[in-house]
């Protein structure tokens, strides 16, 4: 215990420090270099994508497309549209699936999430071979969304979002563009934050006419009784401020020299890394140790400083509000109020259909937490929504256990199956 937790606090230490100097790197290289805003950042081409690295290697079709939002962000998307077994796509009800949160300081995954386990295991491949057109959300600033109409990730305008940008822009603009290429409605999964931007949207009476169900793994809406005594403290001691303070924009977690040390750190013997894991998620059940050298080939991806100030301020406060500048003016300027608006979870409709699954075990999704959301949803149709609890789970179970297919997908596909009237 003592190693992993001296595992733990070397990892915090060096990820915030690589966070800070990658960002102060790209700032400095960007002006050294003289480009200005204007200049923007291509998407990358389908050579070097999720297609051809994650999902043709293990005998899918795979299309890779890209989508712009209102405000000009250029996403990545990917579809699966048939099961490794082939044949003609046809009318299979589409599933977009949209990753959250994971690990160090609340970093963002991307839609590899989805990929990192066998065929046999993985949700994405899982779907695709039980009938479904599968569909991998990447949010804006990740690798494969670093794309914009007018500015440059090395400009600190690039950053300027939090989650409520991807309620307003990001998500929309996905399942429209679903909705549009399938002429279908669709089914929605979320992970972690995934989960928070769907029920803020489903709050504010968005996209329900583009949706026929939804499931949440690792719901999170409410976070301000978080165990995860790591994540806790970065919040509480403001550390995501300072960082948006000294000027960084970009919470970049991902330094070349942080991932390599991680790896020869976690091939010694008798270092489990999956301890690297559990500190921040919780005492997740059931990875197998080789998991963590994928996670790190791929994951974590970078995020907007201000989406983990956003974060910080709903642990500390308890509460769902849009995020907060701190001065009156300023919310009045952007809000039309002194005090940023809330998300009212009772305000999601009763008949629409969700699958809510939590762990016991999970330090970011906690128990009580999710029960606070519970008793928003306590009106629900009690035909429409389906909550199961594994008690054995935590917040990296959802997308890396070795067991997920049989705990947590199948009865999820048996859910999306039900005929509602």
């Amino acid at each position: 215990m003592e190693v992993a937790n001296s595992l733990t606090c070397i990892i915090l230490l060096i990820f915030f420090c690589g966070s800070a100097a990658g960002s102060r790197t790209k700032l400095f290289s960007f002006n050294a270099q003289g480009n200005g805003i204007g200049v923007a950042a291509l998407a990358p081409s389908s050579d070097d994508g999720i297609c051809i690295s994650m999902v043709e290697t293990q005998g899918y079709a795979c299309e890779e497309h890209t989508v712009t939002t209102q405000d000009g962000y250029i996403l990545s998307m990917q579809r699966i549209p048939v099961g490794r077994s082939g044949g003609a796509p046809g009318n299979r009800p589409p599933v977009l699936l949209q990753h959250g949160l994971l690990m160090v300081a609340k970093s963002v995954m991307d839609g590899i999430t989805w990929l990192l386990l066998p065929p046999e295991q993985s949700l994405a491949f899982v779907l695709a071979d039980n009938g479904y057109d599968v569909w991998l959300a990447n949010s804006r600033g990740t690798k494969y969304s670093k794309g914009h109409t007018s500015l440059s990730p090395a400009d600190s305008a690039y950053w300027n979002w939090s989650w409520d940008e991807l309620v307003a822009y990001d998500l929309p603009a996905t399942f429209q563009y679903v909705n549009d290429r399938t002429g279908q409605k669709l089914h929605y999964v979320g992970h972690s934050q995934g989960t928070l931007i769907a029920l803020a949207a489903f709050s504010k009476d968005q996209l329900l006419n583009m949706l026929r169900s939804a499931a949440l793994l690792s719901p999170i809406a409410f976070v301000g009784q978080m165990t995860s005594p790591l994540a806790r403290n970065a919040a509480d001691n403001f550390i995501a401020e300072t960082l948006y303070w000294l000027g960084l924009s970009e919470f970049d977690p991902r330094g070349e020299a942080v991932v390599k040390l991680l790896k020869d750190i976690c091939r010694k013997p008798g270092v489990d890394c999956t301890n690297l894991l559990t500190a921040f998620t919780g005492q997740n059940c059931c990875l197998n140790s080789s998991i963590v050298d994928i996670f790190l080939d791929h994951e974590p991806q970078p995020s907007a400083t201000k989406n983990m100030v956003h974060l910080a301020q709903m642990i500390r406060q308890g509460t769902i509000t849009m995020y907060d500048y701190n001065d009156a003016n300023e919310n009045t300027k952007h809000y039309g109020q002194p005090t940023p608006p809330a998300y009212n979870m009772t305000s999601i409709p009763n008949d629409l259909p969700l699958f809510l699954s939590y762990g016991g075990e999970d330090a970011l999704s906690d128990v009580n937490d999710v029960k606070l959301l519970l008793d928003s949803l306590k009106d629900h149709d009690g035909d429409k929504l389906v909550v199961q609890y594994r008690d054995d789970y935590a917040h990296a179970d959802y997308v890396m256990a070795e067991n997920a297919k049989q705990d947590v997908y199948d009865p999820l596909i048996a859910f999306f199956k039900l005929k509602r009237t």
